[in-house]
């Protein structure tokens, strides 16, 4: 792999950064203490052609990689994490996978005016009972006619109280287990959908959060994504990619934090000469920048083998690395948030710097996405199956995650 970053993916990284300092900088403030989403944050990323990034060409897209998507969610992300993970809810968890899975109608149909920031993205996953074991989630959908019926409801989704279109798995086989799910376009304006209520979050404040609620909701048959009962293999795909792009989200977290810690130890003094002087607060900045590079390597690794994968590459290793990934980069970004707060001392703690926002954004990563429990599951499961195989066995993790284990954002 080339480390060094191509003119295209340097440009989106730089663009990214210098469009969220103007843009979103100045409005950080009331972003985070009223809660408030910027009701035009979709048409301005729209204007620098941020939104479709990894959509061809033909639909209004960039045509680009996983890892120019991960650049430009990393980069969002160092000023403004909450609404790095709105972005990639709508471009990646929403755009991407209908792009990848749907037909040339429904491409045609949601794709244009998604990349245009006409109409907002979300993904409807989890549920209130069905979080990291996406396999029982409830919600199901029966064909009548030319309609499919969906009931059930669907918990913490990004976007959910804002979005116009959702991408929205359900059970029409329920006796299938895994293999009887389907994934759906969903508009808002679909009878029977409604958003139940926007949650309250202690960080990320400014992405919208919602429970959503499918009363006899009516879906037209030609919005089902794929074939009837094969929406696990578009629920698979997509949170491998998933976790790369918001793995992105933590490096660029920590990397500001890291900007933040050094800048303020180099100015603070304490005993007549600056923190940065002393030894412990240099064991910390040199911690906080390894564990941020080790993370973003790995983050970067991950996006390239998505690529190989998507290019029919075998032998990729995108699951476990993808997971390994995310897993590494959220744990990473946490504590090196944390080990701000400390550096910044009282003043840390304060609302009034940034850092303590970082702190409260950046756990949020070691949740969504599949929690790090799960993530850590994954990738065993991943270390040893091939041995299991060998033996002739199953392996009983294998056995007890499934085919996919998710919880989304």
């Amino acid at each position: 792999m080339d480390f060094q970053l191509s003119d295209e993916q340097r440009m989106i990284k730089e663009t990214v950064y210098k469009w969220t300092v103007n843009e979103l900088g100045p409005l950080q403030e009331k972003i985070d203490a009223e809660d408030w989403f910027p009701p035009d944050f979709f048409s301005r990323c729209a204007q620098i052609g941020i939104l479709g990034i990894t959509i061809d060409e033909k639909y209004g897209g960039l045509g680009g990689d996983v890892l120019m998507q991960t650049l430009a969610v990393e980069q969002m992300s160092r000023i403004c994490p909450a609404l790095g993970m709105t972005y990639a809810a709508h471009s990646n968890l929403c755009a991407n996978n209908i792009c990848k899975n749907a037909n040339e109608y429904l491409k045609n149909k949601y794709l244009p005016p998604m990349v245009a920031g006409e109409k907002i993205g979300a993904m409807g996953l989890t549920e209130p009972n069905a979080g990291s074991d996406a396999m029982s989630l409830r919600t199901r959908a029966v064909r009548r006619k030319d309609r499919y019926i969906l009931n059930g409801s669907k918990m913490f989704i990004t976007n959910g109280p804002i979005a116009d279109i959702l991408l929205v798995y359900a059970k029409t086989s329920p006796e299938m287990g895994a293999k009887g799910i389907s994934a759906f376009i969903v508009e808002k304006d679909f009878p029977g959908f409604s958003v139940a209520r926007k949650l309250g979050k202690c960080g990320m404040r400014g992405s919208p959060t919602g429970e959503l609620i499918f009363e006899d909701c009516e879906v037209p048959v030609e919005n089902l994504v794929g074939q009837e009962n094969n929406g696990v293999n578009v629920m698979t795909g997509g949170l491998d990619i998933e976790r790369i792009i918001l793995a992105g989200g933590s490096v660029g977290m920590a990397e500001q934090a890291l900007e933040y810690s050094i800048g303020y130890s180099v100015e603070r003094e304490q005993f007549g000469r600056p923190i940065a002087r002393f030894e412990m607060i240099q064991q910390k900045l040199a911690d906080m920048y390894a564990r941020t590079e080790a993370s973003r390597l790995l983050v970067y690794r991950a996006a390239d083998c998505a690529e190989r994968a998507a290019r029919g590459g075998k032998g990729t290793e995108l699951t476990r690395v993808a997971a390994a990934a995310i897993l590494f980069a959220a744990e990473a970004a946490t504590w090196v948030c944390d080990q701000a707060i400390q550096i910044h001392g009282g003043y840390g703690y304060c609302l009034e710097f940034p850092v303590q926002k970082l702190w409260r954004d950046a756990k949020l990563y070691e949740i969504g996405a599949g929690t790090s429990e799960i993530r850590r599951m994954i990738i065993a499961r991943e270390l040893t199956a091939e041995a299991f195989a060998k033996r002739g066995e199953r392996h009983g993790m294998a056995s007890f995650l499934g085919s996919a284990t998710a919880q989304s954002v």
